[in-house]
């Protein structure tokens, strides 16, 4: 499952950050380096990949910073899954991983224009398909985590159309909207992006401690 490993990435990717009161420099990239940058950039719009950080964690766990972030924004690869995402969604993504209630007062927002893999849409911690578990595949979409996704009217059906926006993992606490893009739809929610991106600033300088 798509979340599976995204999860752990984000979980270390938050600790990571949340430790790091010195930043170091992000290393030079090298050609293996910009390969990956750019494959992990283009979960993104144009609006935000232009000034997301991007991260990678070795086959050790340890979080090398390839490019540090302008906007709040991290992206990486995990198990072939490409996203970008904002300080609020790393910590929504934590809560799931180590089954713990998400913050009820953060709204987060996540890329993942190349879309995913699958994930059961009732259970989080699902590995694979099976019979029963209502595994669902989703093309090119935005994820909006947090309490007031759950507020948007969206279908919570078990087997929902992912052509069309819907609530993944209904009736939990990590319930939160999924959203299909194409080219229009990219560009309206690039603007909301826009709009709302001092106040998702705030919200993540508040969380992390910064002054």
């Amino acid at each position: 499952m798509r979340f599976t490993h995204v999860l752990a990435a984000c979980f270390l990717l938050l600790a990571c950050l949340a430790a790091a009161e010195d930043k170091p420099a992000a290393k030079k990239a090298g050609s293996s380096d910009a390969a990956y940058t750019a494959k992990a950039l283009s979960a993104a719009p144009a609006g935000v990949k232009q000034g997301a950080g991007v991260v990678r964690f070795d086959k050790d766990g340890k979080m090398q910073t390839l490019r540090e972030s302008k906007n709040g924004f991290n992206c990486m690869i995990a198990m072939n899954d490409i996203m970008c995402a904002d300080a609020n969604s790393m910590e929504f993504m934590s809560a799931v991983m180590s089954k713990n209630d998400p913050p009820s007062d953060k709204l987060g927002i996540t890329y993942m224009l190349g879309g995913d893999r699958g994930a059961s849409n009732t259970d989080p911690y699902a590995e694979k398909k099976t019979a029963d578990n209502h595994w669902v595949v989703t093309g090119p979409h935005i994820m909006i985590l947090g309490a007031a996704a759950k507020t948007m009217g969206l279908p919570d059906s078990a087997d929902p159309d992912p052509s069309k926006p819907y609530i993944m993992w209904p009736g939990t606490p990590y319930a939160h909207a999924m959203i299909p893009v194409s080219g229009g739809a990219m560009h309206s929610m690039s603007s909301m992006k826009s709009e709302t991106k001092s106040d998702m600033k705030d919200m993540d300088s508040m969380k992390c401690g910064k002054k």
